[in-house]
């Protein structure tokens, strides 16, 4: 099996810039080799071995490249990825993974049927804030958990200009875009719904595109799940709120990666990456085996690295997928229910 595994990079707009080739860098074992931009060379200022290319197809007949990943239009997901499988590479697709169940359902299918590695970049499952809340429900410090509430909220009253994503596209909008991480982070808690019930806006003036949602997922034992994003909030509350019948934990601020990786820093290059400030941590006020506890909860360190760390092994030493196709596309027939509730004005069952 090959120590070195050739990455071909499909899109180099935000998602490819910010998230992908700064991270695919960052691990040991992947090596990018090839970059796809339609216009200009901007991934070999940053990265001066990449080969750059404009045709796809050059990347999908080039024998070197083992892995695929597609960083493009959320419309362009299922024909890119299903070219790259038929062309027999391993496929990372940015979320959201399809823009149906239907398509998430046939990609799945297509990399069983190739014995390929097939996931999708659900890199928020390593937001820092996120793992904390995980060790908290893990040791049970809330008691059983009643209402989990998460706001991931900005202010851009401005439409950006000349970007897909402001466009009334299959795919586009706020619920496909914010959704997918809110959506796929609730399904790792809590599993999937009973029940959803949605309200979608278009709030910005002039926008084409949803901007702002509410979506309550339903589960047993009266477990209320809130997911809330919108663009229109300039003052900024919690970003995760969890109740529980011993005590609650609140959490201000989102995970400090992101922000690094826009700013031009790097993993390999920063000791203290993902390692958030301390003014940021949680308060965390519960009673547990009857000691009272008041105070702040360090957040845990977070590391998209993480994420390609265990492609790269999935693919040399067959190990656990993480990010399991089969849960993007849970997390796409959650949107499509969404989606169908706020037409409908109602509560929906979850059915596959």
């Amino acid at each position: 099996m090959k120590s070195i595994l050739n990455v071909g990079l499909i899109g180099y707009g935000m998602a490819g810039q910010t998230f992908h080739a700064p991270i695919i860098s960052a691990v040991p074992g992947l090596r990018l080799k090839t970059v796809v931009e339609r216009t200009g060379a901007k991934s070999k200022e940053h990265y001066p071995w990449v080969e750059v290319v404009q045709d796809i197809q050059s990347v999908l007949n080039d024998e070197a490249i083992d892995l695929v990943v597609i960083a493009t239009p959320n419309a362009t997901h299922y024909e890119l990825a299903k070219q790259a499988l038929l062309s027999g590479k391993h496929v990372v697709v940015e979320k959201p993974f399809t823009v149906t169940s239907l398509e998430a359902k046939e990609l799945i299918d297509l990399a069983h049927q190739k014995k390929l590695v097939l996931s999708v970049y659900q890199n928020r499952r390593w937001d820092g804030d996120f793992i904390t809340v995980k060790r908290v429900l893990e040791n049970h410090l809330l008691g059983r958990i009643t209402e989990y509430e998460v706001h991931f909220d900005r202010y851009r009253t401005a439409l950006k200009p000349n970007t897909w994503k402001e466009k009334a596209m299959r795919g586009s909008g706020i619920v496909y875009d914010l959704g997918s991480h809110l959506l796929d982070q609730a399904q790792m808690l809590f599993g999937l719904p009973q029940s959803i019930t949605a309200d979608i806006r278009s709030q910005r003036d002039g926008t084409e595109i949803d901007d702002n949602f509410e979506i309550i997922l339903t589960y047993a034992d009266s477990l209320k799940v809130t997911l809330k994003a919108g663009m229109l909030v300039r003052e900024l509350g919690p970003h995760f709120m969890l109740h529980g019948t011993q005590g609650s934990f609140v959490k201000y601020g989102l995970d400090p990666q992101e922000s690094a990786l826009k700013r031009g820093l790097r993993p390999q290059a920063d000791p203290s990456w993902g390692i958030e400030a301390e003014a940021q941590w949680g308060k965390l006020n519960t009673e547990v085996s009857g000691l009272h506890f008041e105070g702040k909860l360090e957040t845990a360190r977070g590391d998209y690295r993480s994420y390609y760390r265990n492609i790269y092994d999935s693919i040399t030493s067959q190990d656990d997928l993480i990010v399991k196709p089969e849960q993007a596309r849970n997390t796409i027939r959650m949107i499509e229910l969404a989606l169908e509730s706020h037409h409908l004005k109602r509560t929906l069952e979850f059915t596959e």
